[in-house]
Parts: C-alpha cells; sequence; structure tokens
C-alpha cells in the first residue's frame, strides 16, 4: 500500500502528525524560514536537543522529539544550496526526502509533513524542487508500509501551485 500525498497551505509548525520536517541548515541550531519557525514554535529545549546531534551533512536527516510543537517529532534535513544544477543538488534534494522517510519508517511514524525544502533561501528553483520531491517521496513511500499519509505543507501560493502540478502529473499505476 502506497501512502497518501496531499498539498496543503498551512503553517507546518501547527500540524498535528507523527513528524514535520525541518528544513534546517548543517548546524541544526536553527535559522531562517522553516528552519526558525520550528524553532521558535518548538521552544528552548530543541536547540540543546540539537546541540547533542553534531550537526547534519547535506541530504542527511536527524531526528528529535516536537518539544513545544503539536508534532510528536521533528525531522531535520539539510537541503542543498542552489548552483545552478551542475553541482549534484538534485540528487542532494531528493536525499534529502529518501532519508527523511527512510528514518520515519525506522520510527514507525505513520504521518509526516514535508516543507519545500531548499525552496526558500537556498534558491533552488520551486518547480523542479518540487518534482523531486513528488516523484522522490511517490517511489518512497511504496517502500514503507508503516507510512500511511505524507503532507506536503506550502508556505505561500507559488509553492502550492508548483506542488500540486507536480502532484497532478503523477502517473497511478
Amino acid at each position: 500500500m502506497s501512502a497518501k500525498l496531499t498539498v496543503i497551505k498551512d503553517d507546518i509548525t501547527q500540524l498535528e502528525v507523527d513528524a514535520i520536517v525541518n528544513a534546517a541548515n548543517s548546524s541544526l541550531q536553527g535559522g531562517g524560514g522553516v528552519d526558525g519557525a520550528i524553532h521558535r514554535a518548538a521552544g528552548p529545549d530543541l536547540k540543546a536537543y540539537c546541540a547533542k546531534l553534531g550537526g547534519c551533512p547535506t541530504g542527511e536527516a536527524k531526528i528529535s522529539p516536537g518539544f513545544d510543537l503539536p508534532a510528536t517529532n521533528i525531522i531535520h534535513t539539510v537541503g542543498p544550496v542552489w548552483h545552478g544544477g551542475e553541482d549534484n543538488e538534485a540528487e542532494q534534494l531528493a536525499n534529502c526526502y529518501r532519508n527523511s522517510l527512510a528514518l520515519a519508517a525506522r520510527h514507525h511514524l505513520k504521518t509526516i509533513a514535508f516543507p519545500g525544502i531548499s525552496c526558500g533561501v537556498y534558491g533552488y528553483p520551486i518547480e523542479q524542487a518540487c518534482q523531486i520531491a513528488v516523484n522522490t517521496v511517490s517511489e518512497e513511500t511504496a517502500r514503507y508500509d508503516d507510512i500511511r499519509k505524507v503532507i506536503f505543507c506550502a508556505f505561500d501560493d507559488q509553492l502550492q501551485e508548483a506542488l500540486l502540478e507536480a502532484l497532478s502529473g503523477m502517473q497511478y499505476h
């Protein structure tokens, strides 16, 4: 059974899911965009917990409790900075989704919400990033029976539209 994939426009910090994914920086100590919003909403215990995780390389993922969030867990992944597409960015971005889902499956999480990884200050072209996100998540969730629902949570209309477009282009078998 494949997971149900949905797109919403909402504040990811308000979602009641087993895990939200944080588009983190490699220090895992908070930053701008969704990373800063998650750190603010989760409270100061998140920063202290993340300090013990020893950072995170691009494309990898680490997990923490959700602390003050409605989400039970936070999966932190570091997306690539866009350098024109010639620096392995597509594979690194796909690895963010692969490794986040693998970590969710190892922890028997059923519902997970992703932001638009690398779609903000990291400058990844939104349409390309959304296509990679939807294709990778669709392929990977077929491997994990525990994962029932994946939410792509957009922070604005442009990201929501691009995610919906990518999802509508999926071929279901």
